[in-house]
């Protein structure tokens, strides 16, 4: 019985002994994967680096491919297409007008009435409108008939305030957000469809004739007097509100910018200076590269996986569509090489874009002493069921490298376009305002990105500049723009100014 007794206190204490070694063993793994984890976020910390010399190296990147694009087609990775607008809104626009915003799977159509510098914007009404799947793959005229019949059917409702005078023709502002080549003000042939659409037939022709047609099929009459992308409706919506407005930038789900040029410093305009001596250029700066750009692993790895390897690399490190998706990345990683997550890669985690920028932004702005929103996020969207603070404090970091770094590249980008106008520093006995007009919900919604990129801005700009230059936020400027620049480019102008 004794002999038993110590014989069991043997195999206990063995048991003991080998569970200790087990739980050190374990402890020394930990720690090791531990150090794994925190190597991984230091390494992206360096890779994501952006210290105020790299965003001027960006900067000056940026302002010599505008100049490149500016002289030749095809000279740049920016397009810096010509608009055609070259009258921008200036506040003084009366009567009503009508705006069609077609850029994804819903599309718009608005009216607004404009009462001049007192009454601005008097009245406007709007109707969102969802495309049927089916029509996104169909006809050509498939599509637009549906258009036509959706502007027909608001058209139809107008009240006694929307009175149109005797003689004259309703007068529609077209913002179209896929890529297109501008051939006038009010025509341009589209160069592929994106956002799910598919088209065959659409490809190569004039979008605006393919839209007057169906509206003559249903019986509407009205001059599409402009066809504009969403960042230069947002240009005319920001200057029609503040004359100082000089650009515009869209934040969103993808990012692009346009701005005021003066006409003779582009080579690649061939036609006539417009009166005005201005126009406006579409940078569709998300193309943008530069071997200054802080490029990680996994931006190169999310670019080979994406749909146009090589192109938008500015927008695919800055825009709302693709920081969730870097996160998910980097997570990916320290759950496959530090177990980050536990023995096992949680499966959710291998789903491209299951991460949205949302979700990053609010783990980002998480205050709660124990990162309340950050365990709840991870559980619901990866389904990790706990979470200790330190791993969620890690998420947080991660977050923050990622955010900042497209933040202060976007201010390195309105930087470039600021120093190609010769806006970046203080002129002697002027006091020019340069202000920039912000759009999109990565910059409306995101705090933390949005209040580093002006931060950003201010130090590149320096104290003095900094207070010749505000960042305005220009809401629904795709759709009011879009009204605004039908008014400025009107066919009744004249008679407007004689009547005035």
């Amino acid at each position: 019985m004794g002999k038993v007794a110590v014989g069991a206190t043997v195999v206990c204490a063995a048991a003991v002994c080998a569970a200790s070694v087990y739980i050190v063993r374990r402890r020394m793994q930990s720690s090791g994967k531990w150090a794994r984890v925190i190597e991984i976020l230091r390494v992206l910390e360096e890779d994501c680096a952006t210290p105020i010399a790299k965003l001027r190296q960006v900067a000056d990147a940026m302002t010599v491919e505008m100049h490149a694009g500016l002289a030749s087609e095809g000279g740049s990775k920016l397009k810096m297409l010509i608009s055609y607008v070259d009258n921008l809104p200036s506040g003084e626009e009366h009567g009503f007008f009508y705006a069609l915003d077609l850029g994804g799977t819903n599309f718009r159509v608005m009216r607004v009435l404009l009462g001049g510098k007192e009454g601005r914007v008097v009245k406007q009404e709007a109707k969102e409108v969802s495309i049927p799947p089916h029509l996104m793959t169909s006809g050509s005229d498939e599509l637009f008939n549906f258009i036509a019949e959706a502007l027909a059917n608001f058209v139809a409702t107008e009240g006694e305030d929307f009175h149109l005078p005797e003689g004259r023709q309703r007068e529609l502002g077209f913002t179209f957000s896929f890529p297109v080549k501008q051939t006038s003000l009010s025509s341009g042939t589209l160069i592929k469809w994106t956002k799910g659409f598919s088209i065959e037939d659409t490809v190569g022709q004039d979008v605006v004739g393919e839209l007057v047609k169906a509206m003559e099929r249903v019986g509407l009459d009205m001059n599409v007097t402009a066809l504009v992308n969403d960042t230069v409706g947002t240009l005319a919506g920001g200057r029609y509100y503040n004359p100082d407005v000089v650009a515009a930038v869209i934040l969103g789900t993808g990012t692009n910018a346009a701005y005021v040029e003066r006409a003779h410093a582009i080579p690649k305009w061939h036609g006539l200076l417009p009166k005005s001596g201005e126009m406006v250029i579409n940078m569709e700066w998300g193309n943008f590269r530069s071997s200054h750009l802080p490029l990680t692993e996994y931006d190169h790895l999310l670019d080979f996986d994406s749909l146009n390897p090589g192109e938008q690399i500015l927008e695919k490190i800055i825009s709302g569509m693709y920081l969730g998706e870097i996160l998910r990345r980097v997570l990916l990683k320290m759950a496959d090489e530090a177990a980050f997550f536990g023995d096992s890669v949680p499966p959710k985690l291998r789903i491209p874009f299951i991460i949205r920028t949302p979700d990053m932004s609010a783990m980002h702005s998480d205050t709660s002493p124990d990162l309340k929103v950050v365990g709840s996020k991870l559980k619901d969207i990866l389904e990790v069921p706990t979470t200790s603070l330190k791993m969620r404090k890690v998420v947080v970091s991660l977050c923050d490298i990622i955010a900042s770094r497209g933040a202060r590249l976007s201010a390195a980008g309105i930087y470039g376009i600021l120093k190609k106008l010769g806006r970046d520093t203080p002129k002697d006995g002027e006091t020019q305002k340069s202000v920039i007009a912000m759009d999109g919900g990565l910059f409306e919604h995101y705090t933390q990105f949005s209040e580093c990129m002006e931060s950003s801005l201010k130090e590149l700009l320096g104290d003095e500049a900094s207070g010749s230059v505000e960042v305005i936020h220009s809401n629904d400027g795709s759709g009011v723009g879009a009204a605004l620049l039908a008014a400025s480019h009107s066919q009744y102008l004249d008679d407007v100014s004689e009547t005035s």
